[in-house]
């Protein structure tokens, strides 16, 4: 399969480096910001989830309604809404897109995160409980015949769901760094998550939730698709690059690891993911290419956080390392979004396709929908520093 690019939306335009304290959605930054992502080849767009923050599913509604392209992946967590509820809301904005939805599944790695919604079970059961629910959609949209459910976390009679996925399912994203999450996710998810790590650190995760998915019976060529996530710094030379992404730092540092109102937990993080990132950061600033570390520990690892910092070439390289380790999804959302984005729909996602074609590792280009379109020429213009 081709390689494919992901980004992520936000309601408005606070972030890292100028957050905008209690902003509510601005219908015309989130208009603007998904037809910039749909008009510079970004195939996918994640609608993060948090306890206090907008409402996923309706903010990809909007950005489906205002794009011909790009997919929405929303984030959805198994405590904030009953599966066969989910099912169906998931497959209603599936039809009203034609089958531009995907659903990323976050079992939760925060206990005092997952309590603010009601949430108590420990981690080893919130994964269970993800594995349970994901089964429970998977055998919903796959007929409209009515059938029970007798789990562990889930019990139901007779449920009959009429409202089939376009074309039949929907993709499930998994995404952790456990070996809970790699064996659910091997096993049943169509593409798993992971946030930027050095080079051998990532294969060694790749190995793992293959071994998964071949320990539960799925063909070689039926594993999930490897999802990475970067932070990009780029700017027209290295120096450049360099001093953009001290700045930034400078400005996540005086935050003090603030990220949209929320400080970094007294404890460190719970999850085993902000875990291995904050260990690998131990051991060097820059690792590999031009994979930087500061940024982790400025923010205490929460969520993506690895800068790869350069000209576009050297980003572009370091991106086609990946793929080249078996990543095929790549996110790249920046600190500023919407200029970020155009950056990279500018400079790094065409020089990304450009070199992976060269190298015979580039498919047919999907551009999100499926069908092979070609798109028109975009003007380049300066990259900012």
């Amino acid at each position: 399969m081709p390689t494919e690019f992901i980004s992520a939306t936000f309601a408005n335009a606070s972030n890292e480096l100028h957050p905008i304290p209690g902003a509510p959605v601005d219908p015309e930054f989130l208009v603007r910001y998904a037809r910039t992502l749909d008009d510079n080849e970004f195939n996918y767009t994640l609608i993060p989830y948090h306890s206090g923050g907008f409402d996923p599913f309706t903010l990809g509604a909007t950005v489906l309604s205002v794009t011909k392209h790009i997919k929405v992946i929303i984030a959805l967590r198994p405590n904030t809404m009953y599966p066969t509820v989910a099912a169906k809301q998931l497959a209603t904005l599936d039809q009203l897109s034609r089958g531009r939805v995907v659903v990323h599944f976050i079992a939760g790695g925060d206990d005092a995160e997952q309590a603010r919604e009601g949430d108590f079970l420990k981690k080893d059961e919130r994964y269970a409980r993800q594995e349970e629910y994901i089964k429970i959609l998977r055998r919903a949209w796959k007929s409209s015949e009515p059938f029970d459910w007798e789990g562990k976390y889930y019990n139901f009679k007779d449920f009959r769901n009429t409202v089939i996925p376009t074309n039949g399912n929907i993709l499930v994203s998994v995404g952790g760094s456990s070996p809970e999450a790699y064996r659910i996710g091997g096993a049943l998810a169509d593409i798993f998550g992971l946030w930027g790590e050095p080079l051998k650190e990532t294969k060694e995760q790749i190995d793992k939730i293959y071994a998964a998915a071949d320990a539960a019976g799925r063909a070689p060529n039926d594993r999930p698709r490897i999802w990475v996530t970067f932070r990009p710094i780029v700017a027209e030379t290295e120096e450049l690059a360099w001093s953009k992404a001290h700045r930034i730092l400078e400005t996540l540092s005086s935050n003090n690891g603030v990220i949209f109102g929320r400080p970094p937990p007294k404890d460190g993080p719970q999850n085993v993911g902000s875990q291995r990132l904050l260990d690998i950061a131990k051991k060097g600033e820059v690792q590999d290419r031009a994979l930087w570390y500061p940024t982790v520990t400025a923010t205490g690892a929460r969520g993506a956080s690895t800068a790869l910092v350069g000209s576009p070439q050297t980003i572009i390289d370091s991106i086609v390392d990946y793929v080249e380790l078996g990543a095929d999804l790549i996110s790249i959302r920046g600190y500023d979004n919407y200029n970020d984005a155009v950056d990279y729909g500018r400079w790094i996602i065409p020089g990304v396709k450009k070199a992976l074609k060269e190298k015979g590792l580039e498919g047919v280009e999907t551009n999100g929908n499926g069908h092979g379109e070609e798109r028109p020429a975009k003007r380049t213009r300066a990259l900012r520093d």
